[in-house]
């Protein structure tokens, strides 16, 4: 069940995990290093395909009042959709060079779908950020793309601010 389902659960943004296919990690080491970062994330809905290798999972991290699904997509679809964003991240970009070359950007094929996704309030429905002094805390979002990107050798790109995010390590 994806978070959508969840009407516990907000759709906030959505974050991409871009890399080389040969670096599709296994979903056993994703979910270990996932489950890793911190006692209180819940794994759910861990889906790999025949070889082992990660399609799916969701992450829920109650004490953020947040929850991710994160998803596998490669191929044409990717090459299609990178052509796009790297267009609009040139223009958010102006003259100045990015973090990573646009011509390795536009050769990775794999790319994870980080869905970030807020608790809502249960009694009134009203959005946590709203009424509640942000309880939402990205961190945990942080700290998942952060892991995914070192696992796969890739670039997180922020398609809302326009943003390539380097990974820490």
């Amino acid at each position: 069940m994806s978070m959508f389902e969840d009407n516990r659960y907000r759709w906030r943004e959505t974050y991409f995990v871009l890399f080389d296919v040969r670096s599709r990690p296994r979903l056993k080491t994703v979910s270990e290093t996932l489950a890793a970062l911190n006692p209180r994330y819940e794994l759910t809905q861990l889906n790999a395909d025949e070889d082992g290798l990660i399609d799916s999972l969701t992450l829920i991290s109650p004490d953020d009042f947040a929850a991710m699904d994160v998803c596998y997509i490669e191929g044409e679809e990717v090459f299609e959709q990178s052509v796009e964003m790297i267009k609009e991240l040139k223009r958010a970009y102006g003259g100045a060079a990015p973090p990573v070359s646009w011509k390795q950007l536009q050769e990775y094929a794999g790319r994870l779908d980080v869905l970030h996704f807020e608790r809502i309030l249960e009694e009134t429905g009203d959005d946590l950020d709203e009424d509640d002094g942000d309880m939402l805390n990205p961190s945990a979002l942080l700290i998942v793309l952060n892991a995914l990107a070192t696992l796969t050798g890739g670039v997180i790109i922020d398609p809302q601010a326009g943003m390539i995010m380097l990974n820490d390590d």
